[in-house]
């Protein structure tokens, strides 16, 4: 027959300063791995979200990232000429597009940090459909005018609406601010593509990729197969949502990797805590135990209640890491991208999943804890502790 629950409870509340401990460790623990977790999460959803399913995203074969990638004028108007592209009222839906990199000085520290520039065509905002400017104005064509990300006006200066900067020799006019949704377009500059390449000195008509809209997501395999049999596409489709995810995984994974290493180690001390607190519970409780013995609780029933009796130390500390870590659900940090060596503004994404893993990481901590002062206690000798009352 096991023991009530009750008696967990009232042992934890007599000893509570040791229990505060190992509620304490747990918590702390359980704290910096969802936040480690919520960091990768929300650097991949940034870059995830850049995407589209209905796109699709042309680079050079073999080019493995927009700033090593080069797409031909020729090569664009066959792609414009695809019978897999959408048509708007202003013709083919084709954003192609020229990328540089720009060292701007950030807000917070003065120092210069790497932007992403990216120069376009008024018709890149039919096919990237979820970015909306919500100040002032889209560049005209011909002007040395920008807009910029949401992120990337807040975290650099100079790039309030209505300021000057110089970029690559040239001065340009902050005409607009856009919001992406927080996708990595957010910490972008966008203008004008021609002006763009002259400004670097780089030639007229080429492009580091082309994004394109498709009738419908399963025309890609056919926009393949098109590619593949013209002998002057010397270029790669991929889905705009498969690119900017794979562009996540080295950093996520770096992330969770320093996130389940922090977390291991802290769990080692959490773990110590708890089976310190245990152990403890069970040096003053010998008499106690034997007597439930005496009484007729089984071996069994002397493990499961002690090992209840770690779950809930456990269980607590858990569900206090977890509220603790809660007011950093979306806030914003930003961390270098390694695919574009440019600065990337995104915010921590706490969601249901990344809680229930970090209470099952604390009972799991718990579990560890708990179970060998749980055998311990089993194994006490009933003769010797009854002698002593």
């Amino acid at each position: 027959m096991p023991l009530p629950l009750v008696y967990n409870l009232e042992s934890v509340r007599a000893r509570w300063p040791t229990t505060i401990v190992a509620v304490l460790g747990i918590a702390g623990t359980v704290g910096v791995f969802v936040a480690m977790l919520a960091l990768a999460r929300g650097f991949r959803a940034a870059l995830v979200a850049s995407g589209s399913p209905q796109n699709a995203m042309i680079r050079r074969a073999g080019a493995t990232a927009e700033m090593d990638s080069v797409v031909t004028l020729e090569q664009l108007r066959a792609l414009e000429d695809a019978q897999e592209v959408r048509h708007g009222p202003s013709g083919p839906l084709v954003s192609p597009e020229v990328v540089v990199i720009a060292a701007l000085p950030l807000k917070a520290s003065g120092t210069d940090a790497n932007v992403q520039v990216r120069g376009l065509t008024p018709r890149a905002l039919d096919v990237h459909d979820s970015v909306r400017v919500v100040e002032g104005r889209f560049f005209r064509p011909g002007l040395f005018e920008l807009v910029v990300g949401s992120s990337a006006t807040r975290s650099y200066a100079g790039l309030g609406l209505g300021d000057t900067l110089e970029l690559g020799g040239s001065r340009w006019t902050v005409v607009g601010v856009f919001d992406a949704g927080g996708s990595a377009f957010d910490s972008e500059i966008w203008c004008d593509a021609d002006l763009l390449n002259a400004t670097y000195q780089r030639p007229k008509a080429i492009f580091q990729t082309v994004t394109l809209r498709l009738r419908a997501p399963a025309e890609l395999e056919a926009l393949k197969r098109r590619i593949a049999s013209d002998p002057r596409m010397r270029v790669q489709a991929e889905r705009e949502t498969d690119y900017y995810e794979k562009s996540a995984l080295m950093m996520t994974t770096l992330i969770q990797g320093l996130g389940m290493l922090v977390a291991a180690v802290m769990g080692v001390g959490a773990v110590f805590a708890a089976l310190n607190t245990m152990y403890s519970a069970v040096a003053e409780r010998s008499r106690e135990v034997a007597t439930l013995r005496a009484l007729g609780f089984g071996g069994g029933s002397i493990v499961l209640s002690f090992s209840v009796e770690a779950l809930l130390i456990a269980l607590c500390g858990g569900l206090v890491g977890c509220v603790a870590v809660l007011p950093i659900n979306g806030l914003t940090t930003s961390t270098l991208n390694f695919q574009t060596f440019s600065h990337l503004a995104f915010a921590f994404r706490i969601t249901p999943p990344l809680l229930a893993l970090g209470l099952a990481f604390a009972l799991l901590m718990g579990l560890a804890g708990g179970v060998p002062p749980a055998i311990r206690a089993a194994r006490l000798p009933v003769a010797v502790a009854l002698r002593d009352l």
